[in-house]
């Protein structure tokens, strides 16, 4: 029958009968299709659907048929003529006399919003139907699959999630409703994946986005008790997590979650550097910085998936902070001093390597970083001077990483102080080389420190006692004898002794202490009872490091090898001292005096400021001079630019201290005002 169907057609395009062939097939088809639709109109309930899909099953099964027998009509007659090929317009006529009906389209597409519908509130549907009848609408065409059925599911879904989001938002916890909102795209992405068009995935998640996440993006990441800060405070990585991937997806979302964790670190930073009470402990309060570190960077690995943006709000939070107090730099070389120091238990290289480079970390973040070089070279003198440094390892380590930082400049004094310890070594040994009658007795060990590489202290009187003044006559003979053109002072404010003591009935001891307190102690071999003026008449320690050597000998508890009388805590000119013969300890040797990460006094911090402002005056005119030499001519706002750029690793250089040395350069003829501009230099060869 087929044949005999393929022939006749073959026969009527043959005798040009093809236009009456192509409009009794249309014809034809079109009245069979309205049959068809009133039959799938009259199906009741659950059945619509599928008799909808049985009929069309049919109807595809019969138009490739109908195709394979107008086969010839198809390459001949619809191609020459241009009209729609035969399969094609079977399914446009299936989409005019059906799916177009009034009768079923509104039913249909009602029928699927509300089979999604009940989806979405946790019915099963039945699947394989939902994607017989959509794909039915994608082979009719994109733009019916549109039309008739995406456009309205998009309306209708964002109505929905509208709704549902303001009930969660009332309802739920921010960490809960992320939850939902998670769960809510995950379901969409799945229903795309089993019965809609892969096209329509990105439009229904930012519908989702939209509704759930963008228009109440404020209202999440504020919730009290349970929003963005609450999540920081709290470690929540997993609830930040979700935060992080669910804002990603929308305009302005990460913007959003980074200006609440950057809000919410200034001033958590702000709150712990400029309070009293935790700036009392210089350690502790670096200890607290490193530690709020380590937890933001955690969150960012863990929870931001490392995004460098949020990396970038973190370094950017802790450098505003940090330098909000002005004794950061003070308390970082303090932190070092701490960490470097020998007596640390239980701390290993690989810890103290890993402390090193978070302190680097901080020392970044300074903007005032030639004030911790002042302080980290009066420290790291202490540290070498009384041989309590952990290791020359670490210490070099960390010179390393300086000058990897800020450049050979930086580190080449710090450098020279570990290269005065090493020729002092030396030194030493040929001095007891050239002496051997000093190996019996007391023993004498110094540090020959070059002016300029150490920190500058100002020579302290003291009379040193006879035994030790005449090892340090013979020393300054045997050193000048060798050198010619240098001058030696003795810093005796400086330096340590080992002493030997017996107490009592014989019981014996060695005590390290500071050569102050080796001269105070050494009084006592001569004298039972010795009065505060005797004591200071005898030494000539100026009174307040005298107050302070006596108070570190007679009021600390466990390391009283003298008596005060009367007892109290503070030092008086009447007091009297005697030896404390009831002294004991059960350590044979005793540390007396040594105080760890000592914040300085405020004349002293005043001091240092003063010295740092005055280092800081060549550097700043040797800018100028750099700059002028390269540019010639430039205008007053253009140096200072350039100078505060130029200085910005070391130090913020102040605009009127710029200014004030532009003057001391003009006046030394290194710069000229322009005759016409005032603020214009020119720079005098």
């Amino acid at each position: 029958m087929c044949i005999l169907w393929l022939r006749n057609a073959y026969n009527m395009v043959l005798h040009k009968f093809g236009e009456k062939l192509y409009t009794g097939f249309i014809a034809t088809m079109t009245s069979h299709l309205k049959e068809k639709s009133k039959l799938i109109e009259a199906a009741q309930g659950g059945s619509f659907l599928e008799e909808l899909n049985k009929k069309w099953n049919e109807h595809n099964k019969a138009l490739e048929m109908i195709r394979d027998i107008l086969m010839y009509m198809d390459r001949t007659y619809i191609e020459s003529t241009k009209k729609t090929h035969v399969h094609p317009m079977g399914l446009n006529l299936w989409r005019d006399n059906v799916v177009h009906f009034t009768k079923i389209h509104t039913r249909l597409l009602n029928t699927l919003l509300d089979l999604v519908q009940k989806e979405r509130i946790g019915e099963v549907i039945d699947r394989g139907l939902m994607r017989n009848v959509i794909k039915m609408f994608m082979d009719l065409g994109e733009s019916v699959y549109q039309e008739d059925f995406e456009k309205p599911f998009l309306d209708a879904s964002s109505e929905f999630y509208k709704v549902e989001s303001q009930e969660f938002i009332e309802s739920c916890d921010c960490g809960d409703y992320l939850k939902k909102s998670e769960k809510r795209l995950t379901e969409e992405i799945e229903r795309v994946a089993h019965y809609l068009d892969a096209k329509s995935e990105e439009k229904i998640t930012s519908v989702v986005e939209k509704e759930m996440i963008a228009n109440h993006m404020q209202r999440l990441v504020h919730m009290e008790n349970s929003g963005l800060v609450n999540m920081l405070l709290n470690d929540k990585y997993e609830d930040l997590g979700r935060m992080y991937n669910l804002f990603r997806r929308v305009t302005n979302g990460l913007v959003t979650v980074r200006d609440v964790m950057t809000s919410h670190l200034r001033e958590m930073g702000k709150q712990l550097v400029t309070d009293p009470e935790k700036s009392k402990d210089p350690v502790e309060f670096v200890q607290r910085l490193l530690d709020e570190r380590d937890k933001y960077d955690k969150i960012i690995n863990t929870a931001f998936g490392n995004d460098k943006t949020f990396q970038n709000a973190l370094n950017s939070s802790f450098e505003y902070f940090i330098n909000l107090n002005a004794r950061s730099p003070e308390f970082i070389s303090l932190f070092v001093d701490d960490k470097l120091r020998k007596g640390l238990k239980g701390i290993t290289d690989v810890d103290v390597e890993v402390i090193l480079d978070k302190v680097m970390m901080l020392f970044r973040y300074l903007q005032e970083k030639d004030v911790f070089e002042k302080y980290y070279k009066q420290h790291l003198a202490k540290r070498l001077l009384s041989g309590k440094t952990v290791s020359d390892d670490a210490e070099r380590s960390l010179i390393v990483k300086l000058k990897t930082e800020c450049g050979y400049q930086f580190t080449s004094k710090l450098e020279g102080m570990f290269t005065d310890m090493k020729t002092s070594e030396d030194t030493m040994r040929g001095f007891y080389g050239s002496h051997p009658e000093l190996s019996e007795g007391p023993t004498l060990i110094v540090q020959v420190l070059t002016t300029g590489s150490w920190p500058t202290q100002p020579a302290v009187p003291c009379n040193l006692p006879a035994e030790v003044s005449v090892l340090c006559e013979k020393f300054r003979s045997y050193y000048l004898g060798t050198h010619t053109g240098r001058r030696l002072s003795w810093q005796t404010n400086m330096g340590t002794a080992d002493i030997k003591a017996i107490f009592g009935k014989g019981q014996k001891h060695e005590l390290n202490v500071s050569t102050f307190q080796m001269c105070v102690l050494m009084l006592f071999n001569n004298s039972d009872r010795l009065s505060y003026k005797e004591i200071e008449q005898a030494t000539e320690i100026p009174a307040a490091d005298l107050k302070r050597c006596l108070q570190s000998l007679a009021c600390v508890k466990g390391k009283n090898v003298i008596k005060k009388e009367p007892m109290s805590k503070d030092i008086g000119e009447e007091d009297l001292f005697v030896v404390n013969d009831k002294f004991t300890s059960k350590f044979y040797k005793v540390k007396i005096g040594t105080v760890v990460a000592q914040k300085e006094t405020e004349p002293e911090k005043q001091e240092t400021r003063q010295r740092v402002e005055e280092d800081r005056k060549p550097q700043i005119e040797a800018a100028i001079v750099r700059i002028m030499k390269s540019r010639k001519i430039l205008d007053h706002n253009n140096i200072i630019a350039e100078v505060t750029k130029q200085l910005q690793p070391r130090f913020l250089a102040n605009p009127t201290e710029i200014k004030k040395r532009i003057e001391s350069l003009i006046e030394r003829d290194f710069l000229e005002r322009d005759s016409t501009d005032r603020k214009l230099y020119r720079y005098l060869a």
